[in-house]
Parts: C-alpha cells; structure tokens; sequence
C-alpha cells in the first residue's frame, strides 16, 4: 500500500507539473501528460523485468525513461525531468545489478544535477540524498529477498522432514508386520509340518491331532500379536515386564528375571525387545525341545539388555523348518535402532542378547 500510494503521489506531481506550466499552452501540457502517461507504463515494464532478471531489456528501459525526461526538460517541462531522473537514479541502484546500477545512477543523477537551477550545495545535498536512499532500498530488497529464500528453505526442509517421518514409519509398520506374521507363520509351519510328518509314518489320531491343535493355537495367538502391533502401532504398549511374564508362561520349563532400575522405553526399543523374544523362544520350540528356558531384562544406565539362554534339549520334529531368517531379523531390528545382537551357543545350550541404547 505504501508503494502504490507514493506512485500515485509521483504520478500526481508529475501531472500537476505539466498542466501548470502557462507557457506552453493547452495542446502542450496535453502532449505533456501523454509523455507523462508513457513513462509510466514504462516504469512499470521496467519493474517487471528486473523481477525477471532481465538486464538488457531493463536498460533500454531505463533509457526511454531518460529520453522522455531529457524531452521534457528541452520542452520546458523541469519539473517532471527533474522528477523523473530523480526516480530512475533511484530505481536503479535499488534494482539493477551493481555494475549496471552505478553508471545508470551516475547519468541520471548528473541529468538531475544539470537540468535543476538550485544552488550548487542544494544539488549536492540532493544528489546524495537520493543515492543513499537508493542504496537503502537496495539493502532492503537484498534482505528481503534473502529472508524468502531461507523462508522457501525452511519449508522445503520441513516437506523433506515431513517425508523421511512418513517413509519411517511406513519402515517402522512394515518391520511389525512382517515380524508378527513371520513369528505366527513360522510356529505355525512347525506344528503342520510335524503333523504331515506324523500322517506319512503312520501315527495314531491322537498324536496329529495335538499337532493340528497346537498350530490353530499357534494362529489365534497369531491373530492377538497383531492386535498387539496395531496397538502399539497407536501407542498403546502393555509394560514390558507384563508382556514378558505372559510369553515366557506359555512356555514350560522358562522363567524371566528383571534387574535393573525399570524405566519406561521408547515404542521402538520395547518393540525391539519384544520382538527378539517372541522369535528367540520361537527357535528354543523348534530346535530345542523340553529345553529349560531362562530369560533375563537387565535395565542399565546406558541400555537395555535381553538375555535368552536355554539349557539344551533335543531337535523338535522339525528342527530345520523355516527360512533361517529370524535371527537376521533380529539383527537387523537391534543394528537399526543403533544395538546389538548376539547369538550363539554357550556352554549348556543356546543364548541370545539384545542390547538396545535408551
């Protein structure tokens, strides 16, 4: 609003310039306020194509805008030469790029100072005045323009971060979806595979239908894991400890200790957690069945540690079943939240840790 008002207040001065003058009759003050009316659109073209960066195209622009004040000054119209050289010393050193902008402020500035009848310190004072204000513009439309570049960088940097949480936890529901279903699956395969086996030697009833049983228990069990993920998905994580005591109950022969401060943990680190456990007591089923199983949440200063050691026991009836991924599953979880894994045999049996950093 303050740029259109002082154009209009130029265009009203440079009007009232040309329709005052009583020398040049009413067909010259018209001829005048055409001029007046030309250079103005003009200096409007010449506002544009500084937006656009156009250096050639604004100098000739800058150079009909002197052409038209050095036809008014030779028709006798001073005042608006005067005002329209002062305009484009102004406008060209807020506008034109530094190299440009000096020799155009130059000339127009010394059209000023040849075409005004005021005293020499008058002019001076003058000519100064406009190209300090000229440069006063120009550092405000530097900074103006450096404030809507970083403006522009902070919302790109806030769409970039928006995306990288969005494919993060796209990353994060996927990791639990996979690691339910590969937990339920793989317990499932265990308990069918062995009854396929039992059918092929033969075995009575009883025996493959305990198989069928445990694998549709293996299923509903399935099914609340994921009701668990989804839960958790949405923050809304039993405690740690709770969820431990209930996975290792259904196991027999296996007990859980805690140690440490409890504290709560981040959704990811308790998912970690829980995750390498269902799966570590998912192989003890498999590979070492009737195996004494002892697991151990130790809370430290630093991190959490899970320890699953089992005692030993005898392959299940299908000890090679799955893929052989679980425990790069889980590697893979504890390396992604900055943890480690380790895994291997010990002196008794078989023993997994899980260290995550809180």
């Amino acid at each position: 609003m303050l740029a259109w008002a002082v154009r209009l207040l130029v265009l009203a001065m440079l009007l009232w310039a040309a329709f005052s003058q009583k020398h040049v009759g009413v067909w010259g003050s018209l001829a005048a306020a055409g001029a007046i009316f030309l250079a103005a659109p003009v200096s409007w073209a010449f506002l544009t194509t500084t937006y656009e960066h156009r250096l050639v195209r604004s100098l000739a622009l800058m150079a009909v805008l002197l052409c038209i004040a050095v036809a008014a000054e030779a028709t006798g119209f001073t005042g608006p030469a005067l005002v329209i050289c002062c305009g484009c010393g102004v406008a060209a050193l807020e506008r034109l790029p530094f190299g440009a902008a000096v020799p155009v402020t130059s000339v127009a500035l010394a059209s000023y100072s040849a075409f005004t009848n005021d005293v020499w310190l008058t002019t001076a004072a003058t000519v100064a005045g406009m190209a300090l204000a000229g440069y006063v513009l120009r550092l405000d439309a530097e900074a103006r323009g450096h404030a809507q570049r970083l403006l522009a960088q902070e919302r790109a940097a806030r769409a970039a971060e928006a995306e990288s949480a969005a494919l993060a936890e796209r990353a994060r529901i996927a990791r639990e979806i996979h690691d339910v279903l590969a937990h339920s699956l793989s317990a499932q395969l265990v308990h069918l595979e062995a009854a396929r086996l039992l059918i092929e030697n033969g075995a009575d009833r009883e025996r493959i239908l305990e198989r069928v049983v445990a694998a549709r228990g293996m299923a509903r069990d399935g099914l609340s894991e994921t009701r668990q993920a989804l839960s958790a998905l949405r923050g809304e994580l039993t405690p740690l400890e709770d969820f431990l005591t209930e996975l290792v109950g259904a196991a027999d022969g296996a007990e859980v200790t805690v140690t440490g401060e409890r504290r709560p943990l981040t959704a990811e680190a308790s998912q970690a957690v829980r995750r390498v456990a269902q799966e570590a007591l998912t192989n003890v089923r498999k590979h070492a069945r009737g195996a004494k199983v002892r697991v151990r949440l130790d809370y430290r200063e630093q991190e959490v540690a899970l320890h699953v050691r089992d005692s030993g026991g005898q392959p299940g009836e299908l000890g090679a079943a799955g893929g052989g991924y679980g425990l790069l599953g889980m590697r893979e979880r504890a390396e992604l939240m900055g943890g480690s894994l380790d895994a291997g045999p010990d002196e008794e049996g078989f023993m997994v840790t899980l260290k995550v950093p809180v």
